[in-house]
């Protein structure tokens, strides 16, 4: 029985981070209310069915279950009961141009095959490989010791907690990622793919700190899941919990502003239609540069130096094929790799162009989920990472429909054979698209970059530095982008209210 504290608490945004933050408030005896604009839940957790084909529009990998059954334990449930999952394997498939192929397994002997079939010196590669996951794991320790369990949320806080690891240099900061895989791995295929797991937070492996190595570890000794039914049933199933606790959702719900009152407070929320909800906090999933910029009015030099340092992470370009035949070659999740991935990231994240060769992410779900196409067919989602809206510069949307055009080509050309000519179902949704499905930062997908030298790695704080009762939620808050970092984010936030009463 859970015991009322008197406060209430309004959620501007139903995404995982909104509801999240909801649970765990309602599961500390706080009367909350969520609203919503779009007309379900989820936030980028989204599904398309289109002519018997589900497409999952957002996030398509589970990891790190035991924070979502963390989730479900704060309000006295188990997750099974609400949200079904199921172990994924191979976890990848890695194509490259030179037509090597590479699985990543979770299972040591079946992984030791596929590296040994490297080029090089066999044992020198495994015992590479192993090391490097050695090294991820003391950084995956460390951070989910602090960062994570802690909710650590500023570089004072971090530097505090963190004393000792950084002054003896067990923790990886002064490298970026790409270089610390450099100097631990040989092989160019492994580097590419270690490099490339900086796909979870939308950032340049040459930027993020090497202590972000830890991402391997979130498969290897975690493994990588698929929610039964669709990944859009892990939404459905934090709804149901919702219910169960008694959450009121407003969906179709336009908020207007953030009410302020007085100089260090806000009071609540108006809606579009009048309407004011009043709480004596504020937890708001939109993302926080727009947040402020829409629902406040705030904006000028402090929008523009958070601007500065909390840079958008990437955008993509999510393409949903439904094909009336079956790509074999394919697993659950692959990547086709750029011939030169260095070049990639500095196109998409330094020149802010659309590269001409990306590194592709592709899922194709009915590999674990048949029901997801009719038989005999694919359903095949496709994104490769480009750079957020340039608001001086838009793109027009011819430019993303030629880049369509372009990775086309590239999967035609790495095995796909007459990809276009078998698609007979198609939707594509650009940077323009998510910016207006929901309110992202320049059409970021993942929040805030991963880049030592803007932010050290931070997103923003999760309580307002402008008013003590307005809280953040989602990729732009600390721990950062990703299912499971958005789930923690919004526990940690609901931890910060209730120590600060």
């Amino acid at each position: 029985m859970i015991e009322k504290r008197n406060k209430s608490a309004v959620v501007v945004g139903a995404g995982l981070g909104g509801l999240s933050a909801a649970i765990s408030l309602c599961a500390e005896g706080f009367d909350v209310r969520i609203v919503e604009k779009n007309d379900k839940i989820g936030g980028k957790l989204n599904y398309l069915e289109k002519e018997g084909f589900g497409f999952d529009l957002g996030p398509s990998i589970f990891t790190l279950p035991q924070i979502f059954r963390d989730l479900f334990a704060r309000a006295g449930k188990q997750m099974e009961d609400y949200v079904e999952i199921e172990k994924v394997t191979p976890h990848w498939r890695n194509f490259f141009e030179d037509g090597t192929r590479i699985d990543l397994y979770e299972e040591e002997d079946l992984m030791r095959r596929e590296v040994e079939k490297l080029a090089g010196a066999k044992e020198k590669n495994w015992a590479q490989f192993q090391e490097f996951l050695n090294y991820g794991r003391s950084q995956y320790s460390m951070i989910e010791g602090g960062f994570f369990s802690e909710g650590l949320d500023t570089l004072w806080e971090f530097l505090k907690y963190y004393n000792v690891q950084l002054n003896n240099g067990v923790m990886d900061y002064r490298n970026s990622m790409s270089k610390s895989i450099e100097q631990r791995i040989d092989d160019p295929h492994l580097r590419m793919i270690f490099e490339y797991f900086i796909k979870y937070v939308g950032s340049s492996a040459h930027d993020a700190p090497g202590y972000m190595n830890l991402m391997p570890i979130i498969q290897f000794d975690y493994g990588l899941w698929y929610v039964k039914g669709g990944m859009y049933n892990l939404a459905r199933g934090l709804g149901k919990l919702c219910d169960d606790l008694g959450i009121k959702i407003d969906l179709n719900t336009e908020v207007e502003s953030i009410e302020k009152d007085g100089f260090r407070k806000v009071s609540g929320i108006r809606l579009a239609n009048g309407e004011t909800l009043s709480a004596d906090y504020v937890v708001c999933n939109m993302e926080v540069i727009p947040a402020y910029d829409k629902l406040m009015g705030i904006n000028g030099r402090f929008l523009k130096r958070a601007g500065k340092k909390f840079k958008p992470a990437c955008s993509g370009l999510v393409i949903h094929l439904g094909t009336d035949r079956e790509y074999p070659q394919l697993a659950h999740h692959n990547f086709f790799y750029s011939k030169d991935q260095n070049k990639h990231f500095d196109t998409v994240f330094k020149k802010g162009e659309l590269p001409e060769d990306p590194t592709i992410y592709l899922v194709a779900p009915t590999r674990t989920d048949p029901g997801k196409a009719p038989a005999g067919c694919d359903n095949i989602k496709i994104l490769p990472h480009i750079p957020p809206i340039d608001p001086e510069n838009p793109l027009p949307e011819s430019a993303y429909l030629e880049m369509k055009e372009r990775v086309i080509d590239k999967l035609e050309r790495m095995g796909l054979t007459d990809l276009r000519k078998h698609t007979i179902v198609e939707d594509t949704l650009t940077p323009i698209d998510l910016q207006e499905m929901y309110y992202s930062n320049r059409g970021s997908i993942y929040g805030v970059v991963s880049d030592w030298k803007r932010n050290y790695g931070f997103k923003f704080p999760k309580q307002s530095s402008k008013f003590k009762n307005l809280y953040f939620t989602g990729g732009s808050v600390n721990p950062g982008g990703g299912m499971p970092m958005v789930i923690l984010c919004g526990q940690k936030v609901a931890d910060r209210i209730v120590k600060a009463l």
